[in-house]
């Protein structure tokens, strides 16, 4: 009995101690319970969370496709109507610059231009001989007057009436400044003839005539015209680093030379060449004794010939296949050193650009 007493006792405490340990795992399983529960609800919380970010970011996003979409469609539209309108207009200057239309409105302006050129001669030539007429009414010299177109490119002559002999005269020609009316000698300029450079446009040109004692001076009848289109030919040039002329040299240093060879005449930025083929004849930069103007001893190539001075000591009268090349050759060359600083005119030219 005492056996199964102390065997019964034994038997309660580990029951106990069971009990106590279900017990305890029974706790801890309640709070394992309690604490899943909770992560599950975070988790839950959270999942919720970012399913409202994603569905609103789902939202802007489509919201800006949308935005995109209207405004491509926008864009689209205004860029087919800037074309539509493109095409009529291209249409429209297709229809007004046909070909033949092109060509009779450019016959039209070369037959207006031809009558402008030829009334203004009239005109001009009317009022020369009235001056004239005036002149030799109250003075009693013998009248001059100017034969030629007054532009640029063209030849003036001094013409005496009266039959007068001019074997014993002597001519000077002058520049005169329109506002002023300031005089300036062109030196060497003593010919019947003067062929006018680019420095010459927009001055008034005069020639005084000394026959036997008594002066007769004839002047144009307004300020020299400059040559069609010349001045944009010029500007077109200027793009260009240099610009090369076929010439031929008629004079070197006041010799004559031949005729039957062609140089090249390089007009550049900053200086000028003469070569004929490898053989260099100037090079010289832009600097103030270099001269430069238009021939004006006289003769039928003047209005196609150049007085350049590359430096003391040597002197060139060059030959250019047209006046338009000459007079667009000294245009250039003047240009180009003016940005050098440097103002290129001929023997005895003071007015200043």
């Amino acid at each position: 009995v005492d056996i199964l007493a102390v065997q019964l006792s034994k038997r309660e405490n580990e029951l106990l101690q069971q009990k106590t340990e279900v017990t305890r795992i029974a706790t801890s399983l309640k709070l394992a319970s309690e604490d899943a529960r909770r992560i599950v609800d975070e988790e839950r919380t959270n999942a919720r969370a970012e399913i409202e970010n994603a569905r609103a970011a789902l939202q802007r996003v489509q919201k800006v496709l949308k935005e995109k979409e209207n405004s491509s469609q926008r864009i689209g539209k205004q860029d087919v109507d800037e074309l539509r309108e493109k095409v009529q207009e291209a249409r429209r200057v297709k229809m007004l610059h046909c070909p033949s239309k092109a060509m009779d409105i450019k016959s039209e302006i070369y037959v207006l231009r031809d009558q402008y050129a030829e009334i203004s001669s009239s005109s001009a030539h009317l009022l020369k001989e009235l001056e004239l007429h005036q002149s030799f009414k109250e003075n009693g010299v013998p009248s001059c007057e100017l034969e030629g177109l007054e532009s640029l490119g063209s030849m003036l002559r001094v013409v005496v009436r009266n039959d007068v002999a001019l074997s014993n005269s002597s001519v000077q020609w002058f520049r005169i400044q329109p506002k002023g009316h300031k005089k300036e000698i062109i030196s060497g300029a003593t010919k019947l003839v003067y062929a006018p450079e680019p420095h010459d446009v927009g001055r008034y040109l005069q020639a005084e005539v000394n026959l036997g004692g008594e002066t007769s001076v004839a002047k144009t009848a307004g300020p020299l015209d400059p040559a069609p289109g010349l001045v944009d030919y010029v500007e077109t040039l200027v793009r260009n680093p240099e610009t090369d002329y076929n010439v031929v040299v008629l004079q070197m240093n006041g010799i004559d030379q031949p005729t039957d060879s062609i140089h090249v005449l390089c007009i550049g930025k900053l200086r000028m060449r003469l070569a004929k083929g490898t053989t260099v004849i100037a090079r010289e930069f832009y600097s103030s004794s270099m001269q430069l103007c238009g021939v004006r001893g006289g003769g039928d190539a003047a209005p196609q010939a150049m007085f350049w001075q590359p430096r003391e000591g040597l002197s060139l009268v060059l030959a250019f296949e047209t006046p338009r090349e000459r007079n667009s050759a000294i245009m250039l060359a003047r240009r180009f050193a003016i940005d050098c600083n440097i103002i290129l005119a001929g023997p005895g030219d003071k007015t200043p650009w």
